[in-house]
């Protein structure tokens, strides 16, 4: 069942892509190419995984990423590569809706209703690579199809996302995850410092952001609380955001 292999090692831990067909979707082969990285403390710690299939729309690509990362956290420090593979292979159909296969505007919109918009509301600490970290919050963003505001005002730094719940969930393990920033020495290290302050279903008086993600600086707690106003967020600012302020 393993058509494709490829591994290679750093002083990160281990990376390998595996290409595995499953025949379990109306009889139809679904090629999935997972992407394992292994980190130096595995099984320790959990594996990065990263889930891609021309048949799967990405929604369903991040759902089974998501049940593989639930399994990852059953088998926490023992070796779990294998069992990993072997779960996918057995109950990727259970993971994804035969009818969801094909991707057309209405699924997608059906789902994003059913599933409704969600909204994240993050504080990070600080950055020290500013423009490279900026840049890959930005990129994130567009991937993921989720728009919003990264806002600087003095020494505050908030991340506003709005979007569907699973893309929502991806960001938050991309940012927990992936080495965007540089410590005190300069070395690449990974978001410690970051908070959930708020995260929580759209609710119909909150207005969605047209569909960007902006960078904006704010010099006074006013224009800070603006922004949030007129996204009908007067609520979630005045609940937490002043305390920052302090």
């Amino acid at each position: 069942k393993e058509s494709d292999f490829f591994l290679q090692v750093s002083t990160h831990g281990i990376s390998f892509r595996i290409q595995i067909s499953v025949k379990e979707l109306l009889d139809t082969d679904v090629l999935l190419k997972l992407l394992f990285h292994l980190p130096v403390n595995y099984p320790s710690t959990l594996p990065d995984i990263s889930v891609n299939s021309d048949q799967l729309t990405r929604a369903q690509c991040m759902d089974v990423k998501e049940k593989l990362l639930e399994q990852a956290k059953k088998h926490l420090s023992e070796p779990m590569v294998h069992d990993l593979i072997l779960w996918v292979q057995q109950h990727l159909k259970d993971v994804i809706k035969p009818s969801a296969t094909v991707c057309n505007e209405k699924t997608t919109l059906s789902k994003e209703t059913e599933d409704g918009i969600w909204m994240l509301l993050l504080h990070l600490d600080h950055m020290r690579a500013k423009a490279k970290y900026v840049k890959t919050v930005e990129k994130w963003a567009s991937n993921l199809r989720l728009t919003g505001r990264l806002m600087f005002m003095g020494k505050i730094i908030l991340i506003l996302l709005q979007g569907d719940r699973s893309s929502i969930k991806e960001y938050l393990i991309l940012q927990k995850t992936s080495k965007v920033d540089v410590d005190s020495s300069g070395k690449k290290c990974k978001e410690k410092m970051m908070r959930v302050l708020c995260e929580t279903e759209v609710q119909s008086q909150h207005k969605r952001y047209n569909l960007t993600f902006e960078v904006k600086e704010y010099s006074a707690p006013e224009e800070l609380q603006k922004e949030f106003e007129t996204a009908g967020l007067t609520t979630i600012f005045s609940e937490f955001v002043p305390p920052l302020l302090k």
